[in-house]
């Protein structure tokens, strides 16, 4: 007998319909919220928010953060947190500071170094606790912010740390294919780009990226495919501190100085990029082009509601409701799919 089944279109549209949603719903929204800002800021027959200048000024805010969140988005990847970015931008940033002051005469690259290496340091140690000591990452890296931020605080008695060079100072305030008010581009996007670029290479075409999804995945199952975990997650969190190091470099040149008190509240707003922009706080899940977006979709909504006059009590309260909101959305994609 002949099967003269149908197949189910409405469930293939429905499938394709939710896979697209799954995959540019982010997306979509972020231009969704672009163009509701465009308009709510037209003055004069001009949308404010979409000069060069402002567009840029996004971009540059942006920056630091979104450097944190690429190497919290592999943290969150593996199951773990990572609390300490913002207190280890404070600490690397004030210790690359006094490198790179006047009075000593080092080369720019000097304090860069330093600053790199030792956020891979600091990262390294998060990672160690969490797999050799089986200390929680949210304790682990709880602990190493406190004591990051109280060594700001040590080593410059709560003071800044000012005096750059001007090579320095170049990395956070400079600009490349400077052609006036027109068309620039400010060196801390140039570093956001790149380490964009970087860290989805390692995510999406290494080893090294394959074992952090496995490792989200199903721990067990990647220790018995011989994935080593302990040094795999030492790793993760390693990039992760090197990362903040670098944010560390930008954030102080770009300001001018080393500030103790500088990256409060950095890593929420890390964390909250890299889960907004789909990484599953459950592990196992996520993408550096998703916190991309996620980053963005914080920065233009603060420079949004700044150019409307918006209370910055009010942009908190819509900042954590947006939070709530994707790990709500989250939760209840890993409940269907069990």
């Amino acid at each position: 007998m002949s099967d003269t089944s149908v197949p189910d279109t409405k469930t293939g549209k429905s499938f394709k319909l939710k896979a697209f949603v799954n995959k540019y719903g982010i997306l979509l929204i972020f231009i969704g919220i672009c163009i509701l800002l465009s308009v709510l800021t037209i003055s004069n027959g001009t949308s404010v928010f979409l000069k060069f200048r402002n567009i840029v000024n996004v971009l540059r805010q942006s920056s630091v953060i979104g450097i944190i969140a690429m190497g919290v988005t592999f943290v969150i990847i593996t199951g773990g947190i990572d609390l300490s970015s913002g207190s280890l931008v404070a600490m690397i940033g004030v210790l690359s500071a006094m490198l790179a002051r006047n009075v000593l005469h080092l080369p720019m690259i000097i304090p860069v170094i330093a600053a790199m290496l030792l956020g891979i340091l600091a990262g390294s140690i998060n990672g160690a606790l969490h797999a050799k000591f089986k200390i929680p990452p949210f304790i682990a890296t709880l602990g190493m912010m406190t004591i990051a931020r109280g060594v700001a605080f040590l080593v410059t008695n709560g003071r800044p740390v000012d005096n750059l060079t001007p090579s320095f100072q170049q990395l956070g305030q400079g600009t490349i294919l400077d052609f006036g008010q027109n068309f620039f581009i400010p060196v801390p996007v140039l570093v956001f780009l790149v380490v964009i670029l970087v860290s989805n290479f390692l995510l999406s075409n290494t080893r090294f990226g394959k074992f952090t999804y496995a490792l989200g995945g199903n721990e067990q199952a990647a220790y018995i495919c011989g994935v080593n975990v302990d040094r795999h997650k030492i790793l993760v969190y390693g990039y992760a501190g090197l990362l903040s190091g670098i944010a560390a470099v930008v954030l102080t040149s770009r300001i001018s100085a080393g500030q103790p008190s500088a990256g409060n509240m950095y890593e929420l707003d890390a964390i909250a990029s890299a889960v907004i922009g789909g990484t599953s706080l459950q592990g196992g899940i996520g993408t550096i082009g998703g916190t991309v977006v996620g980053t963005l979709i914080i920065a233009v909504m603060n420079n949004g509601l700044d150019l409307m006059g918006v209370s910055s009590y009010w942009q908190q309260i819509l900042k954590g409701l947006i939070i709530l909101i994707a790990v709500i959305i989250d939760t209840m994609r890993h409940q269907v799919s069990r």
